[in-house]
Order: C-alpha cells, then structure tokens, then sequence
C-alpha cells in the first residue's frame, strides 16, 4: 500500500520535498508532469525498501531547464496503484 503526502512547502521557490511512504518492498515510480498531463521529470525509478521516503524537486525538467510557474502534478506509482497530489511553483 502507498501513501503520498502534500510536498512541503507548497507553493515552493526554487524547491519542494514530496514524502511518500510503502508497505513493503516494491517498484516505484515518482515523476512530475505539467496540467496537460505532459511527462515533465521522473524523481524516483526503482525498487524502494518498506518506509517512508523523501525526493527533492527542484523545478527543473529531465533536461536540467528551469520550468515556468504553474501547478503542477505529482505522480506515485507501483504495480497495484497510483496517487496523484498537486503543487505549485511560484517564480
């Protein structure tokens, strides 16, 4: 089972941490995507212990570009689920 918490702070400049917590063991996906639903940056590709986890995003993309300010969504994913917070960034 996952859980994801609101990133902190939020609205956030220049960065924010997103806490997430699983059951067990398993593969996760954390990434980043804009309101239109384009893939922005991936935080988080692989298998993650059991606990409670951080990653830090520091609105960039996966090309290491400042992205502009706006709410964007954040995406936790194992094989058996998927959860969906917002954030915002402010420049």
């Amino acid at each position: 089972q996952l859980t994801l918490h609101q990133n902190t702070p939020n609205p956030f400049n220049p960065s924010t941490t997103i806490r997430f917590s699983v059951t067990q063991a398993s593969p996760i996906r954390l990434s980043v995507y804009n309101t239109a639903g384009q893939f922005v940056r991936t935080l988080v590709d692989g298998t993650v212990e059991a606990g409670t986890h951080k990653a830090v995003w520091d609105g960039r993309d996966s090309a290491g570009r400042n992205v502009s300010s706006g709410v964007y969504l954040y995406r936790l994913s194992s094989t058996e689920e998927t959860l969906v917070r917002k954030m915002l960034l402010v420049r």
